[in-house]
């Protein structure tokens, strides 16, 4: 478009609206290619201890996920990733189960004995973390999540 532009100031004639709109459209459609390209996997973590799950939200960030952190189960944004404590799972009634299950969370958490691996089972986890969390391990984790829901 600038060299359009350019080229008609030097020749001296008008460029075509038309052909400048078509310009235009076509930027905003290598844009959104672009966008679409690099966006960044959501990530919701949740951990009743609120300063740890910010930690993690932000060492996601850091790796270039859009990672929020939260004391408490919300509904998932499209395409939102949740990475859960185990902890907040054992609260949970039929029908919170059921909309866990089908979100296939990643459970972090303490406990590693077989009832706890149990719940993490009952609800579908993709991934079963044991804390500390390595952030790379989660961050794989994450990406295999993806990959599965695409």
């Amino acid at each position: 478009m600038k060299a359009e532009l350019e080229l008609a100031e030097a020749d001296g004639v008008p460029v075509s609206v038309e052909r400048l709109l078509e310009d235009v459209d076509e930027a905003f459609g290598a844009l959104a290619v672009a966008e679409d390209a690099g966006a960044a996997v959501r990530v919701l973590v949740v951990d009743d201890d609120m300063r740890l799950a910010e930690v993690t939200a932000r060492g996601l960030r850091r790796l270039g996920f859009d990672a929020h952190a939260a004391p408490a189960l919300r509904a998932l944004r499209s395409g939102e990733v949740l990475v859960v404590d185990l902890g907040l799972l054992t609260e949970l009634d039929g029908a919170g189960y059921e909309s866990l299950r089908a979100a296939r969370p990643i459970v972090v958490t303490g406990a590693a004995d077989r009832g706890s691996r149990a719940l993490g089972e009952r609800v579908a986890a993709s991934d079963y973390l044991v804390k500390p969390v390595d952030l790379s391990e989660l961050a794989a984790a994450i990406s295999r999540r993806k990959a599965e829901a695409s």
